[in-house]
């Protein structure tokens, strides 16, 4: 076996900067691979990388070999104090009574971010070169704590501390600083989908945050609806321009239903069907005003409005959000539990069973309590299959649309089926009757925990299912209630680390929500999002496998399985799943798919100025090209252009060939 000094310096001679792989050297990789893999570099030997981790401690090597891998492209991780820090610049205080003790920390990438340690620490105060950048700081005295440094064409980065037990306890920029200094992800994803409010965007450009979500890998934005329940010029005026703007940049809009909360209006318009809550009080919970869908009048009032809602906007499909009861605590806070209205009252009645307010006034046996849980949920999913045939209808005037249901876990935490009423068993059966995609929602009562947590809820849905097609998972990217570290928010390493193994188990992912989103994160989330499970390069070749497929960062033509491929704008090559090589091509393809909403399955040039592509997609898809075309030929036949900008196709879902002429 080679040594490690050897093995460096055979890697000084390769091109490491353009390998997107890390190493840790040293027995204990710590939290390192979870941080790297989080945005998809792969775990290589120290010959093939380009980041080199070497933790405190780790047994030196001759300090010339270090600074030629630097030279040449490669970027250190140094933690803490070492002999190799101390040779590049980073060394303590010369006093060695200077110490700093670490709280919290404020970081260049989110500013006005409040990062705290759940355990603070004793550090030395650090001296770092001149030239160094300095990306975070203890919060009070300045003191560096995370700083980089260009060397040659790469870059050190040295860390105070290590980066804790998750990756993320202490540093959450550290892959934004890796960026800083030239590190490029190796993948790209755009299958991302994000919930949006236009409370929090009502005075905004709405054709630059279009292009602002595309960018961050989003592909579908889900529209809380509920705003444009009535019908309302102005109101109206700026749906259609956002659904125009979203179109244009190759983003699906969903009416995102929150029901039983119609809308503002509605809930003043008609006292008698609102919902009550236990202490029987109108229930207003927090933003939501809860209406009695129970009540025949009431359910027929809203799905007329609904169905108007679906016929005023160009929607590409409808969210069923939330379908079920109140409170996150469930019988045990009477102020937030629901249903208490007259109607689901009489409704359990019937049959001589008792009136179920009296489990709030001195009925507290065990079976009682159960027996009413047991017709809540199963209330909940009969309303959940009444409201799925409802939209199975509007379909008969727009088959074109796709269908969600946004349902919250009870998988994963048990408690939800008796605090909300939401039975995931008892929705599973309807994605074998009904083309539709079960969104699974993540409780807040598991907001804090890791990223792990996907697989495990991925895996006890599947043995529920064999559509695990049709399964996606939907975080919260929320002010968390919970005391949690280093940030309130998911953010940095964590947030990519969460969207990273959610995408390892589900089809699709889902963010709440876009305006939550904070700025440093936007940059990285469509590598976090990738799900590709391997990438190799030679001399002249990339080879990359994919689950779902994914877009490599390429400059210039290229080639894909040894044909001039057409899937690609100036910066990405789109590739389909499973494995493909590609390698620079000697001249552009003629027409090019700059982008597409759906799953690319295959592409090819047909000279002089046309492609030809096969997709699926379960919504309609869109697809962007780089000019104008004045041809559409799918399945084989010719069809009407469905234009949502000069060089913007509108197609229909499912699994097509296209065709498309250039002029």
């Amino acid at each position: 076996m080679r040594s490690l000094v050897s093995l460096l310096l055979l890697a000084a001679a390769l091109p490491a900067a353009d390998l997107p792989y890390y190493t840790v050297l040293g027995n204990d990789a710590g939290a390192w691979p979870d941080i790297l893999s989080a945005i998809g570099l792969e775990r290589q030997p120290p010959d093939k990388a380009q980041i080199i981790v070497v933790h405190a401690g780790t047994a030196e090597v001759a300090l010339a070999i270090w600074i030629e891998r630097v030279q040449n492209g490669a970027i250190l991780i140094l933690e803490g104090e070492s002999p190799l820090a101390e040779s590049l610049g980073f060394r303590p205080a010369k006093d060695p009574a200077r110490k700093v003790s670490v709280n919290s920390l404020t970081d260049i990438h989110g500013p006005d971010v409040s990062i705290v340690w759940e355990k603070g620490l004793d550090l030395p105060v650090f001296e770092v070169p001149a030239l160094a950048q300095v990306f975070a700081r203890e919060r009070w005295t300045g003191a560096p704590l995370v700083a980089g440094l260009h060397r040659g064409t790469g870059a050190v980065l040295w860390i105070a501390a290590p980066p804790g037990e998750r990756g993320y306890e202490r540093f959450p920029y550290l892959l934004d600083a890796l960026c800083d200094l030239g590190l490029t992800p190796p993948f790209r994803s755009s299958r991302l989908w994000a919930f949006f409010d236009s409370s929090y965007r009502s005075r905004v450009d709405l054709d630059y945050f279009a292009a602002r979500w595309r960018k961050a890998g989003i592909s579908a934005l889900h529209v809380a609806a509920w705003h444009f329940y009535e019908s309302d010029p102005e109101q109206d005026r700026y749906l259609k321009t956002l659904i125009e703007a979203c179109h244009r940049e190759g983003i699906l809009v969903y009416a995102w239903l929150d029901l039983p909360h119609v809308s503002e209006k509605f809930w003043n318009d008609h006292p008698a069907w609102r919902e009550k809550t236990a202490l029987l009080q109108d229930a207003q919970l927090d933003w939501r005003k809860l209406m009695n869908l129970t009540n025949r009048d009431c359910f027929h009032a809203v799905s007329v409005g609904v169905a108007k809602l679906a016929g005023r906007f160009d929607w590409d499909g409808i969210n069923l959000a939330e379908l079920y009861f109140e409170s996150l605590q469930g019988i045990a806070n009477p102020s937030r539990f629901t249903p208490m209205n007259d109607d689901v009252r009489a409704k359990f009645r019937r049959g001589g069973r008792f009136d179920p307010i009296e489990l709030f006034n001195g009925r507290t046996d065990e079976q009682s309590r159960h027996e009413f849980l047991d017709f809540r949920s199963d209330l909940a999913g009969k309303m959940q299959e009444e409201w799925v045939g409802e939209l199975e209808a509007l379909r008969k005037q727009k088959p074109y649309l796709d269908m969600v249901l946004t349902h919250v876990d009870d998988r994963f935490d048990p408690g939800m089926r008796d605090a909300i009423g939401a039975d995931a068993a008892r929705v599973l059966p309807m994605l074998e009757k009904h083309a539709i995609t079960l969104l699974i929602e993540d409780p807040a009562t598991v907001w804090h925990l890791g990223p792990q947590r996907y697989h495990v809820i991925s895996e006890r849905y599947r043995a529920l299912t064999q559509r695990h097609e049709k399964l996606a998972i939907d975080l919260n990217i929320v002010n968390r209630y919970q005391n949690v570290y280093p940030t309130k928010q998911q953010t940095g390493t964590e947030l990519l680390q969460l969207v990273h193994n959610a995408t390892a188990n589900f089809q699709r992912v889902a963010l709440y929500f876009e305006n939550s989103l904070l700025p440093p994160d936007m940059n990285l989330l469509p590598s976090a999002a990738a799900a590709a499970t391997g990438i190799e390069r030679t001399a002249s070749k990339t080879t990359v496998d994919s689950l779902i497929g994914v877009g490599v960062p390429w400059k210039g033509p290229a080639s894909v399985d040894g044909v001039p491929w057409p899937a690609a704008d100036d910066e990405t090559v789109w590739l389909p799943a499973g494995t493909h090589s590609i390698e620079a091509a000697g001249a552009a393809a003629g027409l090019r798919l700059l982008r597409l909403n759906g799953d690319l399955k295959s592409a090819r040039s047909v000279p002089p100025s046309a492609i030809e592509f096969t997709y699926q997609s379960s919504a309609r898809a869109i697809a962007v090209l780089d000019r104008a075309a004045h041809v559409l030929r799918i399945d084989g036949k010719e069809a009407p252009f469905e234009r949502a900008g000069p060089t913007t196709i509108v197609l229909p879902p499912g699994q097509h060939v296209v065709t498309i002429t250039a002029d």
